[in-house]
């Protein structure tokens, strides 16, 4: 446990930000928002830490000609607060751009502008963030039996700081996810390290790529190194027959409304999967139908001229890669008669999507006090609050990792400025409680293995 000693006693934050990602920025713009509103009494104290040297947002998959699949309406702010200046629109005004993007009659911005918009609207809160810290651990600080601070230890370089917080909010994104026995290497790729690493074969004159997945990412993925190496095989493998198209129907888009959220917290662990089931189609591994159609085309056109440099090698699976100092060796199976067949590439590209980090990852002796379900998952309220022993009454509140709490908006944009309103409800709603409450025992602290268990 924390021990304040005289004279070192750090300032106290109403909240503390882990991640500087879009989550964890709309936050922040929240925040702003909310203290231009009220006087310093009633206004929040923020700081955020992000272990990047600045912002940055799945860099590598910012292809030229790839697009959102997501209204820009579903900014940071928007459906929050429709008059903010954080906007897209507003970004769009600020570019001299607002007429262009109108007469474009487009949804869907382009990725590579998406991501400077987010970057235009983090430089608009950066007082609130500190960049180049990583978060090492988080302490329980214990006063007269309760635990009503957490002390966050900050590391930047050589230098290790402290900083005091009454709630926690935990934004530390995705992380890229390849096949058990894979290692990332020189010539083993995720397609988050596409246009970092692609550079590197300028000159190179490489002859094959085999791209490993049958998402948006991996249609992307195709249709980008085609593009760039016209002298080089493109070889797509994945185990289905073909691409799939997402279903972005009107419809089944009401699974990314916030109000989809309530009824899918509310239901029975059944139904739960159920929906999850009936609308995985919605987001995993469907690829937009304009983008099928424009492979399939160019597929087709290659194979009438007789210069087939597009291969599909569907109910496949790559199942083994020996990387070489010259190149990599895929060894691709057949799902349906198991045959063997060997791929020399320049280089592998596994566009098999992310994996939520551990959201209690950072807590270090915090997570102790995170209950957790039957199925060993991390318990979080409908407030995206964690559920913890009433010994610890700080907020540890989630942006991320609550998909089985909160469904598949948890890791989209979909839902980020809606979820950030209703943190900061629940901040503000907590605090009122806090200091109407002048009576009550106090809790001690709870044993450490009753606390981590289901």
């Amino acid at each position: 446990m924390s021990q304040v000693l005289p004279g070192d006693t750090p300032p106290v934050h109403d909240l503390i930000g882990i991640g500087f990602g879009p989550s964890n920025v709309a936050m922040a713009i929240a925040l702003s928002e909310h203290n231009s509103k009220v006087g310093r009494q009633d206004s929040v104290t923020a700081h955020f830490f992000e272990q990047q040297t600045g912002f940055g947002w799945h860099r590598g998959m910012l292809i030229d000609d790839a697009t959102m699949q997501v209204s820009f309406l579903k900014d940071l702010v928007t459906l929050r607060n429709p008059a903010s200046e954080f906007s897209f629109l507003c970004y769009l005004q600020s570019k001299g751009r607002l007429i262009d993007f109108i007469n474009h009659k487009n949804l869907f911005p382009l990725r590579v502008e998406f991501h400077d918009y987010l970057e235009w609207a983090a430089a608009k809160v950066d007082d609130q963030v500190s960049y180049g810290h990583e978060v090492v651990g988080v302490t329980p600080f214990v006063h007269d039996g309760a635990i009503e601070h957490l002390d966050v230890t900050v590391r930047c370089g050589d230098e290790v700081t402290v900083h005091r917080a009454r709630n926690l909010v935990i934004g530390t994104g995705l992380r890229p996810l390849v096949p058990e026995g894979v290692e990332r290497g020189a010539r083993v790729w995720h397609n988050s390290d596409l246009l970092r690493k692609v550079d590197t074969l300028d000159g190179a004159a490489p002859s094959r790529f085999v791209v490993v997945g049958a998402g948006q990412s991996a249609a992307e993925n195709v249709a980008y190194l085609h593009r760039r190496f016209p002298d080089a095989e493109i070889c797509a493998v994945f185990s289905r027959y073909g691409y799939s198209p997402a279903d972005d129907s009107g419809f089944a888009n009401r699974i990314f409304d916030p109000e989809a959220v309530d009824d899918y917290f509310a239901a029975p662990e059944a139904v739960k999967s159920s929906l999850m089931a009936y609308h995985a189609n919605t987001n995993y591994s469907v690829v937009d139908i304009d983008l099928i159609d424009d492979l399939y085309r160019q597929m087709y056109r290659e194979k009438v001229l007789g210069t087939e440099r597009l291969r599909f090698l569907n109910v496949s699976r790559v199942t083994r890669v020996a990387e070489g100092d010259d190149g990599v060796r895929a060894t691709v199976t057949s799902l349906v008669t198991g045959e063997e067949s060997e791929l020399d590439a320049d280089v592998v590209v596994f566009a098999t999507g992310y994996s939520p980090a551990d959201p209690l990852g950072v807590l270090g002796e915090a997570g102790g006090y995170c209950l957790r379900d039957a199925a060993d998952r991390v318990r979080v309220e409908r407030d995206y609050r964690v559920a913890t022993d009433p010994a610890l009454r700080c907020g540890i509140y989630l942006q991320g990792g609550t998909e089985h709490t909160h469904g598949i908006t948890t890791s989209l944009l979909s839902n980020t400025a809606v979820r950030v309103g209703e943190i900061l409800d629940s901040l503000l709603g907590r605090r009122v409680k806090s200091t109407s409450d002048e009576s009550g025992p106090v809790a001690e602290p709870a044993d450490r293995g009753v606390a981590a268990g289901s």
